[in-house]
Formats: structure tokens, sequence, C-alpha cells
């Protein structure tokens, strides 16, 4: 099982975050700042796979954009690195070639995408037709709500 995902820039910024664990918010960023140091420094020809602590670490960088994941020790590295692989796969197909500023401005979307994927850390869909078809529905639902409130007005919106 995934216990979280996090996409972060060459420079260390932190884009997306995403936790199927509780922790604390200090510990988060705790575990945070620690990986990214640690991947960042990791030269490219080194191996994307990490022993952290109990747990494994698959990375995996696109363009400008690092994509790392924690698995359980008994967990799959190569399964963990396709499930990103896909990630990237939808999000290139949904942005149309993503890079970095869509994953800024458009986070809900990049979040989205993600739930489609997976489900509490497990994968939940394969098809990246079923994905993309379920964005494509929350869409089309999210504009027509959005076109009912500006022709209405807030108050007076069906919902």
């Amino acid at each position: 099982m995934m216990q979280f995902m996090l996409l972060f820039s060459r420079q260390g910024k932190l884009r997306l975050q995403k936790w199927y664990n509780a922790h604390p918010d200090k510990l988060k960023k705790k575990i945070t700042r620690e990986l990214i140091t640690m991947i960042l420094a990791r030269k490219p020809k080194m191996c994307s796979f990490l022993e952290w602590r109990d747990l494994k670490i698959v990375y995996k960088r696109y363009a400008s954009l690092y994509f790392c994941c924690a698995i359980e020790q008994d967990d799959n590295e190569l399964l963990t690195l396709e499930i990103i692989h896909r990630y990237v796969e939808l999000l290139d197909k949904y942005f149309g070639s993503v890079c970095e500023l869509d994953i800024i401005f458009n986070f809900e979307k990049a979040y989205f995408i993600l739930d489609e994927l997976l489900l509490g850390g497990e994968i939940q869909e394969t098809s990246k037709k079923n994905v993309l078809k379920a964005i494509a529905a929350q869409d089309l639902l999210q504009e027509n709500f959005y076109g009912k409130v500006r022709t209405r007005g807030v108050c007076n919106v069906d919902v």
C-alpha cells in the first residue's frame, strides 16, 4: 500500500501531496523536507529506489517535477513506477503536455485525477480511458453548476 505521494520541483518546492495515513502536520513537514533534500541530492544516474526508515521510496523525475511515493517494504517498486507513469500520462492527456504551471494553477484537477487513479493508497482504476471519462463528467458537472451560478446569482442556485 502506498503511504503517500509527493510532487515537487527541482528547486524543492512542494507542488502536491497526498497522504494515505494520518500524520500530524509537523511530522508531514519534517518527512517532506527530509525526502526532498535527500532526492534532490542524488545524481540523475542513480537508482530511483531508496530504503528510508521502514518504507521504500520510489521516485521519478519528469521534466521539472519529481514524483515521489512511499510504499511498504513488501510492495513492488516497479509497479509503483508504473503507477507514477500512469498518473503522468493521465495528467499529460488532460492538460495536453503537462507542465509544472498546470499543477500549480489547476491543483484541484491534479488531485481529482490522482483520486480517480488511487483510492486509499491502492490502485483503483487501471484504464486511462475510464479515468478520463470520469474527469470529463466532473468537468461537465462543474461547468453546468457554475453556469447556473453566473446566470441566476449566488443566492438562487438549485443544487
